[in-house]
């Protein structure tokens, strides 16, 4: 099964069982959620940021991926460099990451090593060096990772191009490491001023997982973080994507060994859905198409037709904005980007035709269920799913919920998302045509290294 595009890591949800999770608003509205998980002496902490790329203005994206780096870049009580040197003295590890609608950093720890995170969390969430020499440095690792990771890889790049199209106006339409000139004109008032705005304890959620007991991290979590004041955190503005009113496509001439299609249909999260089922259905929907090898899509257009060497479908219901219902495919030789369109389309209209079975739709449920049983098993993603919820403005308690609305969802539901939102009137498509290497020096291409 290919990796789902834009799910930027595991956004299939695990059951959270309500007794287990214990909350504590802080004075200052530090909101702290712990799950007790007992099976081993580990605590894994998370710190998310109610902010990320879609927060971000015109000529500033990528600051929210830019501070995170900056982050690890000192404070007056410990120099640059110092903050992972103590979690890898002792013994654990840590790291951080960007999203479109949050900012993460996280600790996995033996659980006796707890208060350590918490000191530097708290210290780097009110103290945070700034400066302008480690900034320069550090806009050259972004370029770099962007380089690898967008520029050198052309499906990549053309999921970047397909975002910049399908939306009009929603900051979803730019990357989460921003566009190159950005990156390269921040100033440090520049991160210092985003810092200022939301790095505080009443935009923040605190999740602890592990080998622990509630009341002494709300005991712990109040000692470290308590003095740190709250502050006023300006409301967004209203970001509501204009309608789309027809199809838009593109044709992106890169190197590349193979031909690759990208197809993007605008449906709404769970967030911004009119009804809820909605975004359920939509779920399932993905999970008929690409749940394993016995999904329609490998199942029909791979070993079937056999016009795909590759395809796939994903939804990310967990967005703070409307979302895209994703199409990727590979045709195999022989067969050209147009054919691998129609066959796509033509498994796009069985399922507004018909009803799947109800042998699909159970499997789609038992999926599901494997999922949620599979990720009891790690404390990271337990964690990070109710960091997520929490962060998106879902509340950690839709995690809790997501087991038994999937099982509610219906065949006629599944068919009625299909006809209602993967129409060509919300269609966006991109094409990729591969370029040779000789053509690109021709036509004076570079990638900078």
């Amino acid at each position: 099964m290919i990796v789902r595009l834009f799910i930027l890591l595991f956004f299939y949800s695990f059951s959270v069982n309500a007794t287990e999770v214990h909350e504590r608003i802080l004075a200052n509205g530090l909101k702290v959620l712990v799950k007790e998980q007992h099976r081993s002496p580990v605590v894994v902490t998370q710190i998310w940021y109610k902010v990320g790329s879609s927060y971000e203005p015109s000529g500033m994206t990528g600051i929210s991926h830019m501070l995170e780096h900056m982050m690890f870049k000192g404070t007056d009580k410990h120099p640059a460099g110092e903050f992972s040197k103590i979690i890898a003295e002792n013994g654990g590890r840590e790291n951080a990451f960007t999203g479109r609608d949050y900012t993460a950093y996280f600790q996995t720890l033996e659980k006796s090593r707890l208060a350590i995170s918490f000191e530097l969390e708290a210290d780097r969430m009110q103290h945070l060096h700034l400066l302008a020499d480690e900034l320069k440095k550090e806009a050259q690792v972004v370029m770099e990772e962007r380089r690898m990771r967008t520029e050198d890889q052309p499906r990549a790049k053309l999921q970047e191009y397909l975002l910049a199209m399908a939306y009009t106006n929603s900051p979803y339409k730019n990357p989460v490491i921003g566009w190159p000139s950005d990156i390269e004109n921040y100033q440090v008032e520049d991160l210092q001023q985003w810092y200022q705005a939301w790095y505080a304890p009443n935009n923040a959620t605190l999740v602890v997982a592990g080998d622990v007991q509630a009341e002494e991290v709300f005991k712990l979590a109040e000692q470290y973080f308590s003095a740190i004041p709250a502050q006023v955190i300006k409301p967004l503005k209203p970001q509501k994507e204009m309608p789309q009113v027809g199809v838009r496509r593109m044709v992106v001439q890169l190197p590349s060994e193979v031909p690759y299609v990208l197809m993007a249909y605008k449906v709404p999260s769970l967030k911004v859905a009119e009804q809820d089922w909605e975004a359920y259905a939509l779920d399932v929907l993905a999970g008929v198409l690409d749940g394993g090898d016995s999904a329609r899509l490998a199942t029909r257009l791979q070993r079937g037709q056999k016009i795909a060497s590759s395809v796939g479908a994903g939804y990310d219901l967990g967005a703070r904005l409307e979302e895209l219902f994703l199409f990727e495919a590979t045709p195999v030789k022989g067969k050209s980007l147009l054919d691998m369109e129609i066959a796509l389309k033509t498994e796009i209209r069985a399922l507004q035709r018909g009803l799947i079975d109800d042998k699909e739709l159970a499997r789609v449920k038992a999926q599901v269920l494997a999922h949620s049983v599979y990720e009891q098993d790690s404390l990271f993603y337990q964690a990070m799913k109710l960091g997520m919820y929490e962060t998106v403005g879902l509340g950690w308690q839709a995690s809790e919920a997501y087991r038994q609305k999937i099982n509610q969802v219906t065949a006629m539901q599944v068919r009625a998302v299909a006809e209602k939102y993967l129409v060509e009137s919300q269609l966006s498509i991109a094409y990729l045509e591969p370029q040779s290497m000789t053509m690109e020096n021709k036509m004076g291409v570079n990638h900078a290294h």
